[in-house]
């Protein structure tokens, strides 16, 4: 078998284990993540359920810092939301690497997901893209003490000021847009297209993959 036959091989296993590749034959060397579905913390959800296990990304996003061949990362975002402090957990890595990151958020980035998608150094959406912005929630039996309330609300706290911290969305906009009630018809929160998230500071760019891969390039280059 082939040197090309091999590589062209481990690239496709790469991509059905972690949903990514390393890019290596176009103007710079990048290395493509993608986070879709639902964000998968410490309990296991469901083999019908589509989902981005955070064991799978971490050492990735250490992989990448380390590498001395990979130059700058994108991040490509479709998910529903998750596992919160799985998906901070992973936002706080990207947004702390020294390597130039992009994120792309193709189809929706919803709840957890707005932080991952501000957690690059440069954010992108596509035209027909949406964000859904709302309060931390919880599935199952919730027991009715102040300890419990105060604990989402340190949670909510720490979403809010690393969104805040990591895009140009202000803090009382963000709140605003995550209280509101005239939106859902069932829940509080608000909807963004992509022309919206752009308005409000939350993403820097709508775009498409050229565009994106522009601005990472450019990023790259200001970088060397």
């Amino acid at each position: 078998m082939s040197d090309k036959t091999n590589n062209q091989n481990s690239k496709t296993e790469q991509i059905n284990e972690f949903g990514a590749i390393t890019a290596f034959s176009g103007k710079h060397k990048i290395y493509c993540l993608t986070i879709i579905g639902e964000i998968e913390g410490h309990t296991v959800l469901s083999e019908q359920s589509k989902t981005t296990k955070y064991e799978h990304i971490i050492p990735q996003l250490v992989a990448v810092e380390e590498s001395q061949d990979i130059e700058g990362l994108l991040v490509i975002l479709n998910t529903v939301g998750g596992d919160v402090e799985a998906g901070l957990a992973i936002a706080e890595l990207i947004s702390g690497l020294k390597k130039p990151t992009v994120s792309f958020v193709l189809g929706g980035g919803h709840s957890i997901g707005v932080p991952l998608a501000v957690s690059a150094k440069k954010s992108y959406i596509a035209p027909s893209a949406t964000m859904t912005v709302h309060p931390v929630r919880t599935n199952g039996l919730v027991i009715g003490v102040p300890q419990m309330f105060n604990h989402f609300a340190r949670m909510q706290e720490r979403i809010t000021d690393f969104v805040v911290r990591n895009s140009k969305i202000s803090k009382d906009e963000f709140t605003s847009l995550m209280m509101n009630t005239g939106e859902m018809v069932t829940d509080v929160g608000s909807v963004l297209s992509g022309e919206k998230a752009v308005q409000t500071g939350l993403i820097d760019n709508v775009g498409t993959l050229s565009d994106v891969l522009d601005g990472l390039y450019s990023l790259i280059e200001d970088n060397e």
